[in-house]
């Protein structure tokens, strides 16, 4: 498990963001006090202009990068969504259609459909907070197909149904596997360095303009690290849809379980 989802997993959403802007607004509170402890502000407000353009460069590159994680962050999450709802969708279609089969075939198709629909719930769930796939959940999916692999339809009714029910349970397989894939994906390593060094420079580079009043440029300093804390709170929440406070739940595959 990535150390991002370790954080996401470990640490509720409130109590994190309660954190990360605590340490945005010391880092702008404490680097701040050290600007004005050492440099004269003199020498700073002679260099306003240089200053000043530097840091829209930096913060104009820093904002698009930003924009652009948070933007795929958001795309993932919305597929993590659509797979999971067409995976529910495929189950609860495949439940439905059992019923073109007879009784016998029908009672024992929606005993193990059902099974895998308890599984995913109650215990696959969890294992996709950490990333993980749960065996018993693609062992029931394991016994459906075969069920229907072995089943021979006995009229072009079924055969209709039956094509169609194959066609679901490879839709099921499918969006399963990135369901699974989606659990675990999260930004790269490699961006969130650059995302977090991208965070420091932009914060630290409002410290050294000149100003008259430390508490009128230590809110400001602070205001820039508050937005850019919950910023990246956001991409690391949507990062992992399934981990965490804010995470997908089952409530589509909990359908399947009250069909009739």
């Amino acid at each position: 498990m990535p150390i991002t989802q370790k954080i996401l997993f470990y640490i509720p959403i409130i109590p994190l963001g309660m954190i990360m802007v605590f340490l945005a607004v010391a880092l702008s509170i404490v680097g701040l006090w050290l600007v004005w402890k050492f440099v004269p502000r003199n020498i700073l407000k002679s260099h306003n202009d240089l200053t000043n353009a530097i840091f829209q460069a930096i913060a104009l590159a820093y904002t698009v990068l930003l924009a652009f994680v948070v933007v795929v962050a958001w795309q993932n999450y919305d597929k993590a969504v659509s797979h999971t709802e067409t995976e529910a969708n495929c189950l609860v279609d495949i439940f439905r259609s059992s019923a073109a089969f007879g009784k016998t075939f029908e009672t024992e198709a929606r005993a193990v459909i059902k099974e895998y629909g308890k599984t995913v719930i109650l215990e696959e769930w969890e294992s996709l907070s950490r990333g993980e796939e749960n065996a018993k959940a693609r062992e029931a999916l394991r016994k459906m197909w075969e069920l229907y692999v072995k089943y021979e339809p006995k009229s072009e009714k079924e055969n209709i149904f039956y094509a169609e029910s194959i066609d679901k349970l490879d839709g099921l397989r499918e969006m399963r596997r990135l369901r699974i894939i989606d659990s675990r994906t999260g930004v790269h390593p490699v961006l969130w360095f650059v995302l977090l060094v991208g965070a420091l420079t932009t914060i630290s580079f409002t410290f050294f303009f000149g100003s008259d009043k430390f508490i009128n440029h230590a809110i400001m300093a602070s205001a820039l690290g508050v937005t850019i804390a919950l910023i990246l709170l956001t991409i690391l929440s949507f990062g992992f849809p399934f981990t965490g406070s804010g995470r997908i739940e089952p409530k589509m595959f909990m359908q399947v379980l009250g069909v009739n």
